[in-house]
C-alpha cells in the first residue's frame, strides 16, 4: 500500500528552489556592478546613436578606440569666456592660481578709482584747493636733481624738465652705460633742448611729433623723430584698413611695435591731451614699464574728452594722479609757470597758474 506525502511537501521544496535561483542571479548582479564602478547605468542602452542635449559638441579625441568608456569632466569657471575654438590647446588656464613666482596677469580696467570728494559741499573751492596742495607738495627727496634750464625770467623758451638722478632710481647708471632711453610726446613744439641734451649724454632718444617731415628721421646718433602723435585709443580697424600709415597710437602700441619694454623717462606736453592719454597709461598698466614722468599739465579748462561739473572734473584730475602713487610714483618736482595765465578752470581760484610742470619717480624702477 502506497504511503501518501503530507499536503503542501512538494511546493515548499519549489518554493526553496526559487528563493535560491533568485539569491544566485542577485549575487551574481551585485557582482557585476561592483565590477563597472560607481556611477555606471544599471541598464544597457538601446542601439544607436546616443541622445546628446542640444548645443555645440566637441568631436572625439584623435586615435580614441570608438565605443570606449571616457569619464566626464565639467570645469566651471567664474565670469570669464573661453577664447574662440574652445580652448583646442589641451591647456587649462585656471582663474585662481598663477605659478609661484610669476606675476599675476590683471584683466583690463574700464575707469580709474575716484578718490572721496575733497568735502561735504563737493565745491570747486574744496576740490581745487586739495588738487593745488598736492601738486605743489613732493614726496620724495632728489638730491642729484638735472634741472634744464629753470628759468628765472619766466622765460617760455625753455621749459624747466626734471630728472631725478639719484643713484638709487638707477637713470644716472643708464645714462653712464649708454642704456638710457626717452620718449618725448609733443605737439608742434619747437624746444628741444631737453632731447638734445639727453641724447648728447648718451640716451636713446624717441620724439614723437605729428609734424615731423618724414615718418621717421635720425636726427643724430642718438635722436630720432617720428611723425606719430600719442592718444589715448588707437584708430578704428576701419579706419586704419583705408590709412594703414596712420600717425595716432596709444603708447603701448607703440611700444610692442618698437620692440621697447622699458622706458626711462617720458616726457610729455600734450596741449590738454595729458589727462586721457595718463588715464590709458594706467588702465593699461604701462606705467609698470616707465621709470619716471615728466608731464606738463594745463588746467585753464578740463582738457580733452573730459567732462562734468567744474568739482567733478578737478575730481578726476586729482584721482589720476592719486593712482600714480597707487603705483608707487612719487612726486619730486613742482614748477608753477607764472608765464602762463592765472586760470584755473577760466576762473581766477587761489592765485593758481593754468600750466605746471610734474616730475615723478617710480620707487620700484629697477
Amino acid at each position: 500500500m502506497a504511503r501518501e506525502r503530507p499536503p503542501g511537501r512538494g511546493c515548499g521544496a519549489l518554493s526553496r528552489c526559487l528563493l535560491g535561483a533568485a539569491l544566485l542571479l542577485g549575487l551574481r548582479l551585485f557582482a557585476e556592478l561592483r565590477r563597472a564602478g560607481p556611477g555606471s547605468p544599471a541598464y544597457s542602452a538601446p542601439p544607436g546613436p546616443a541622445w546628446r542635449p542640444p548645443g555645440p559638441h566637441l568631436p572625439p579625441a584623435p586615435g580614441s578606440p570608438r565605443g570606449a568608456s571616457r569619464r566626464q569632466v565639467i570645469y566651471v569657471r567664474s565670469g570669464r569666456r573661453m577664447p574662440p575654438g574652445g580652448g583646442g590647446s589641451g591647456t587649462l588656464e585656471p582663474s585662481c592660481c598663477a605659478p609661484r613666482g610669476s606675476p599675476r596677469r590683471k584683466g583690463p580696467r574700464w575707469h580709474i578709482d575716484l578718490q572721496p570728494w575733497a568735502g561735504p559741499a563737493q565745491s570747486l573751492d574744496e576740490e581745487a584747493w586739495r588738487f593745488l596742495r598736492y601738486i605743489s607738495t613732493t614726496q620724495i627727496a632728489c638730491n642729484h636733481m638735472n634741472t634744464d634750464s629753470l628759468a628765472t625770467d619766466s622765460s617760455p623758451t625753455h621749459k624747466p624738465w626734471s630728472v631725478c638722478l639719484d643713484d638709487r632710481f638707477n637713470l644716472a647708471h643708464q645714462i653712464r652705460n649708454k642704456q638710457c632711453r626717452l620718449y618725448s610726446l609733443g605737439l608742434g613744439s619747437d624746444d628741444t633742448h631737453f632731447e638734445l641734451s639727453m641724447a648728447n649724454n648718451g640716451c636713446e632718444v624717441h620724439r614723437f611729433d605729428p609734424s615731423a617731415k618724414s615718418a621717421h628721421i635720425l636726427e643724430s646718433q642718438h635722436l630720432w623723430y617720428h611723425r606719430l602723435s600719442i592718444d589715448w585709443r588707437d584708430p578704428h580697424p576701419a579706419v586704419a584698413a583705408q590709412k594703414p600709415h596712420s600717425n595716432t597710437r596709444k603708447l603701448g602700441s607703440i611700444l610692442n611695435e618698437f620692440g621697447h619694454h622699458k622706458i626711462d623717462v617720458l616726457k610729455a606736453d600734450l596741449e590738454s591731451a595729458e589727462w586721457k592719454v595718463l588715464e590709458n597709461l594706467i588702465l593699461e598698466d604701462v606705467l609698470e614699464q616707465i621709470g619716471q614722468l615728466i608731464f606738463e599739465i594745463h588746467l585753464h579748462w578740463p582738457g580733452f574728452e573730459v567732462s562734468g561739473s567744474d568739482s567733478s572734473v578737478v575730481r578726476f584730475w586729482y584721482s589720476l594722479l592719486k593712482e600714480l602713487e597707487q603705483k608707487d610714483f612719487r612726486l619730486f618736482y613742482s614748477y608753477k609757470d607764472l608765464s602762463k595765465p592765472q586760470l584755473f578752470l577760466k576762473k581766477d581760484i587761489f592765485n593758481a597758474s593754468s600750466c605746471y610742470t610734474l616730475s615723478w619717480v617710480n620707487t620700484r624702477w629697477k
